[in-house]
C-alpha cells in the first residue's frame, strides 16, 4: 500500500516534498496525542521537534464535553504546554455557528456536560430548564456523558416541535482507554432520528472544513501547508480533504489499517503514529 508509512518505508521524493512544505500541524486529540487518560510516551517529543524545526501546531477535537478551561488544564496535567487559541472544540464550532447564522438564537436546550453549557453560557447564551414550559430558540444535541433519560426524551420533543435542531460533532463512539463503549454524539441523535424521525438540521464538527479555516486566516496559512492529524477516517481525514490539507492518518485510535485500506478514496498518508511522522518532518528538513 504506497500510502501506508513505516520507519523503514522508502520515501518519494513526491511525499518528502509535500511534507517539507508543511508550517502548521492541526492535531487531533483523543487517539492521536493521547488515549482517554494515557499520554503517549513519544507526544511531548514529537511537539518539541516541531517547536525546533519552527512549525507550529494546534489541538482540534470533536469532543465538546470539556471546556476550553478544561482542556487547557487537561494538557497542562500532562505536561504540554498551550494557549487558548491552540484550541478548538466542535463546541467552540457550535457557538460559531450559531452566532454567524443564527444571531437572533438565544435560549437552547442543551444535551451536554455542565463543563459545556457554561462554554456556552460563557458566549452568552442562556440554557433551558428540561420544562416544557421553558421553550428554547434551539436544540443542541452534543457528546453528553452525564445524560439521563428524561433529558433525552425532552431533547426528542423538542426535535419533533420543528426546532433549529444542531449536532456538534459526527462521532459515533469517542476514544478510551478504559473497558467501556463511550457512546459519543452521532449515537445519541441516531436515537433521537428512531424516536421521532428527524436529524439533525446540521451536524458541525469534523469533517466540516470550518474546523481548519480559522487556522488558515489566523495564521495565514494555504491548505496545502497546514497537516491535518487524526485516528478518523470519516472525521479527520474527510476535513482535510474538505479544506485542502495534507491528511495523516495515525494507527493509534479508532481507524485500523484495514480500515485505511478499504477506504473510499486513497489516503493521503497513513502513519503508526505521530512519532512516525515527527521522523518524516524531520527527515524531509534534512534533505
Amino acid at each position: 500500500m504506497k500510502n501506508h508509512i513505516t520507519d523503514n518505508t522508502q520515501i518519494s521524493p513526491e511525499l518528502l516534498e509535500r511534507v517539507k512544505k508543511l508550517k502548521h500541524v492541526a492535531l487531533d486529540m483523543d487517539g492521536t496525542i493521547y488515549n482517554g487518560t494515557t499520554l503517549f510516551p513519544y507526544t511531548i517529543s514529537f511537539l518539541n521537534r516541531l517547536k525546533r524545526l519552527g512549525i507550529s501546531y494546534s489541538f482540534l477535537t470533536n469532543n465538546p464535553s470539556k471546556s476550553i478551561s478544561d482542556y487547557l488544564k487537561k494538557l497542562e496535567r500532562l505536561g504540554i504546554p498551550v494557549t487558548e487559541e491552540e484550541i478548538y472544540t466542535s463546541a467552540v464550532a457550535t457557538i460559531d455557528y450559531l452566532k454567524n447564522k443564527y444571531p437572533e438564537v438565544k435560549r437552547l436546550f442543551i444535551l451536554g456536560t455542565p463543563s459545556m453549557i457554561q462554554q456556552f453560557e460563557k458566549a452568552g447564551y442562556i440554557s433551558a430548564e428540561n420544562s416544557a414550559e421553558d421553550e428554547p430558540d434551539a436544540l443542541v444535541v452534543a457528546f453528553d456523558m452525564t445524560l439521563t433519560y428524561d433529558r433525552l426524551c425532552r431533547a426528542a420533543w423538542w426535535a419533533k416541535q420543528g426546532k433549529l435542531y444542531v449536532a456538534t460533532n459526527p462521532d459515533k463512539v469517542c476514544p478510551t482507554d478504559q473497558p467501556v463503549v463511550l457512546v459519543d454524539c452521532a449515537s445519541i441523535y441516531s436515537c433521537i432520528e428512531t424516536a421521532t424521525g428527524r436529524r439533525p438540521d446540521i451536524v458541525l464538527g469534523k469533517p466540516q472544513k470550518e474546523m481548519l479555516d480559522g487556522i488558515l486566516t489566523s495564521k495565514n496559512l494555504k491548505p496545502e501547508e497546514v497537516a491535518m492529524v487524526g485516528d478518523r477516517i470519516y472525521t479527520d481525514m474527510i476535513m482535510a480533504r474538505n479544506a485542502g490539507a495534507f491528511g495523516v492518518l495515525v494507527l493509534t485510535g479508532e481507524a485500523t489499517l484495514e480500515e485505511a485500506k478499504n477506504a473510499d478514496s486513497e489516503l493521503d498518508i497513513i502513519l503508526p503514529s505521530i512519532e512516525t511522522l515527527g521522523n518524516l518532518i524531520e527527515y524531509s528538513h534534512s534533505r
